[in-house]
């Protein structure tokens, strides 16, 4: 398999758990203490081997293109100030990757947001990191997709990352189900939508991080509406799945989900802890509430 070089990130739901705030600033420009949560997700991917990356958003987005892209203006008053560490944090936010967007005028779902990329993508294997969900490692050298493409690089097909989640939440997730062929990794035989708990075939849930086989296109464009009326990623891996090898990488390491507020406020407070700036007081204020 040729190496893993392009993404897609999907970024354009509207983000209503989050309303009012959510109406004029996109959710994926919230901040974890003080980057924006899709700032964490392309440099996931770019520590990846990622170099080409196509943002998928909508209206009410352009913060998130302003935010890649150049400020000369800002440059200079950094400069003139002095502020060299600030303007070195910018420079390098501009130049991680090549970053491009495409605009999804209509919410279809995932599947329908990752159609939009098939003329990007071509025929090369391609991560998937959703906009709003930040993933971490207990080995930061090897982040999640990174862990993904060396398996799709090695066996081929297509892969997700698996977290384990209680059985009464597996409504909530993409659930796969199959057998162990190495520690952690699964060869799938079962992928299911949100099914009800009686019905799953395990508690693996997908976690919001894909390296996809461009055969998956095809598929995409012969599935049919599912749950919710939005074509759904899953059903159309499901059907992939009979033709090429799906795996699933249960990984080491937290996901933090942005798209709920005590999501995000827990999330804050991951993150803020481990900062050596802030984190020693914040963990001080914490305990220090009743």
């Amino acid at each position: 398999m040729p190496p893993v070089r392009k993404a897609v990130i999907p970024a354009a739901g509207y983000g209503t758990r989050f309303l009012p705030i959510s109406k004029a600033i996109p959710k994926e420009m919230l901040p974890l203490v003080d980057k924006p949560v899709i700032q964490y997700v392309v440099e996931e991917a770019v520590a990846s081997g990622i170099t080409d990356i196509l943002m998928v958003i909508s209206r009410s987005k352009r913060a998130i293109e302003e935010h890649f892209h150049p400020a000369f203006d800002l440059e200079a008053e950094l400069e003139s100030k002095g502020r060299h560490e600030d303007l070195d944090a910018l420079r390098r936010l501009q130049s991680m990757a090549r970053i491009h967007f495409i605009w999804q005028p209509k919410m279809g779902g995932l599947g329908d947001a990752i159609l939009y990329a098939r003329d990007h993508v071509g025929d090369e294997p391609f991560a998937v990191l959703l906009g709003d969900t930040v993933v971490t490692t207990t080995d930061e050298s090897r982040p999640v997709t990174r862990q993904l493409a060396d398996v799709v690089e090695k066996h081929g097909g297509s892969a997700v990352a698996l977290q384990e989640v209680p059985l009464e939440k597996v409504s909530r997730y993409g659930i796969l189900g199959g057998d162990e062929v190495s520690p952690g990794l699964i060869r799938a035989n079962q992928f299911i939508e949100k099914p009800k708990p009686e019905e799953t075939p395990s508690r693996l849930a997908v976690s919001a991080r894909y390296v996809l086989s461009p055969r998956i296109f095809a598929h995409l464009e012969k599935t049919p509406k599912g749950k919710g009326g939005e074509l759904q990623l899953t059903d159309a891996m499901a059907s992939l799945m009979k033709e090429e090898a799906l795996y699933g990488l249960r990984y080491e390491g937290q996901r933090h989900d942005i798209g709920n507020k005590l999501d995000f406020i827990k999330a804050n407070l991951h993150f803020g802890l481990q900062r050596p700036d802030i984190g020693e007081a914040l963990k001080e204020y914490i305990q220090s509430l009743k």
